[in-house]
């Protein structure tokens, strides 16, 4: 399976090796995991919210937009949802291709995908309370280097 979401910890150090593992043509692999991070000290968890048997098809629509556009021969991607601490992994990307580059630019295109379009809701707990995080002006930029059609939303 290309897409997994789940609620659980994972290990992206076993998942890489086991993508890689099953892709041994491939003339390069790209990895991304994405951490929790205490932000400014103050994130005390994440919480996030996907609406599953929804989530995962829009996924696996993105990823064959990457494999075709830049000739992919293997991803995986997975991303948790639920309780999420400080230090542990969100969100996993790997991509393979004949060459760096393309797995390189595959990588991106998924993860800016991801940050700034994905159907996942994200509520920070921390000392003064929960609030809900919306993708950064930052992030709606990066997203438009893959299309000019796009309208950040």
């Amino acid at each position: 399976m290309s897409v997994t979401v789940q609620t659980g910890v994972f290990d992206a150090g076993a998942a890489l090796s086991a993508f890689t593992q099953a892709l041994p043509d491939a003339g390069g692999v790209v990895s991304f995991t994405g951490i929790a991070r205490m932000d400014n000290g103050k994130t005390q968890m994440l919480e996030l919210e996907a609406y599953l048997g929804f989530t995962e098809p829009w996924i696996e629509t993105l990823i064959e937009e990457a494999r075709t556009r830049f000739s992919l021969s293997g991803v995986r991607v997975i991303h948790r949802v639920g309780s999420i601490l400080p230090g542990e992994a969100i969100v996993f990307v790997a991509t393979a291709a004949a060459h760096r580059r393309q797995a390189f630019e595959g990588a991106d295109f998924l993860m800016d995908h991801l940050k700034s379009r994905a159907p996942f809701w994200k509520k920070e707990h921390g000392p003064d309370g929960a609030r809900w995080i919306e993708p950064r002006q930052a992030d709606y930029q990066d997203l438009t280097r893959w299309t000019r059609d796009q309208t950040p939303k």
